[in-house]
């Protein structure tokens, strides 16, 4: 038998942009992601066929348990289908029990599945000594979730197409965040469905975005940070819009909806100042409210 542990590690979304819908139904996007140190754990575990006393003509050849309620185990969980792709690609045998301890919250924007994905083909390459590239990983990721990419190699950078088509941007690590999760989820098709192009106001300045990370200018880019879901999610949800000033009047200098919601998290200039705002907020939490604290981590650190 072999084992091994990988974290796997949500994303924010420093900016978001939708530009168009394409013929194929899927929209192009512009957007700067961002690994934080948030994480979900995952072991898995490797039994040769000939370990009798684990593998039988009865038992399935991958094994997906998940410990949350809200996330489905076996072949519905799309760390299946990450595990299934590798099997096919590498022609592997055995057996794999792959268990998922969550952290990050579901429905969130967080890519939270797409991050358990990367983290389990990351861990079979790993395991099975297979040594492909993370251009080669990046391949197998488009084909089972459009943020699967990013989440393969972690860190800053630009999203562009449907997400796949990735730049690397300087590093934005070390960033304090306080993060909160209310109790509502969002489907990204319902956010996708309700967005109106032609009436988008208040798109981001991506490329100011991006002059503000390489010049490590955390004011600007607080003040620039946008999402273009909000005009949807906010007039439906008045709760976001709530969070979303709440971290800005203790203290945070920007704060925005990552992905399609729920989540919001607002950036702070020092873990202090984070610390301070994580502790007012928790007085009036609220049942169903998850909070964090986090900081942005570079790509290396992604899937290991």
């Amino acid at each position: 038998m072999g084992e091994i542990t990988v974290k796997a590690f949500a994303k924010l979304n420093l900016s978001l942009d939708v530009k168009r819908k394409r013929a194929d139904g899927y929209h192009d996007v512009e957007m700067i992601m961002q690994t934080i140190d948030l994480h979900d754990t995952i072991v898995i575990r490797h039994y040769r066929i000939d370990d009798e006393d684990r593998f039988n003509e009865k038992r399935k050849r991958i094994n997906v348990i998940c410990d949350s309620s809200c996330i489905p185990s076996g072949e519905e969980n799309i760390a299946y289908k990450a595990a299934n792709e590798m099997y096919k690609r590498y022609e592997l045998s055995g057996c794999l029990d792959i268990q998922i301890t969550k952290r990050i919250p579901s429905s969130a924007g967080l890519a939270g599945g797409s991050a358990d994905a990367a983290a389990v083909i990351h861990g079979i390459n790993s395991l099975f000594e297979i040594d492909a590239g993370i251009e080669e990983l990046e391949e197998i990721g488009i084909g089972i979730g459009a943020d699967v990419p990013f989440c393969i190699n972690g860190g800053t950078m630009l999203a562009e197409g449907i997400g796949e088509r990735l730049t690397s941007l300087p590093s934005f690590e070390g960033i304090d965040i306080v993060l909160i999760k209310p109790d509502i989820s969002i489907s990204t098709p319902w956010a996708y469905k309700n967005l109106d192009l032609a009436r988008i106001e208040n798109a981001p300045d991506t490329k100011k975005i991006i002059e503000s990370i390489k010049n490590k200018d955390i004011t600007t880019l607080g003040q620039s940070m946008k999402n273009v879901f909000e005009s949807v999610v906010c007039s439906h949800y008045i709760e976001i819009a709530e969070l979303k000033n709440s971290l800005l009047k203790n203290g945070a200098i920007g704060s925005i909806m990552s992905g399609s919601g729920s989540a919001v998290f607002g950036i702070f200039g020092n873990a202090q100042q984070a610390r301070k705002a994580y502790n007012n907020l928790i007085k009036t939490y609220i049942k169903g409210e998850q909070l964090f604290l986090a900081k942005t981590v570079r790509g290396e650190n992604y899937g290991r």
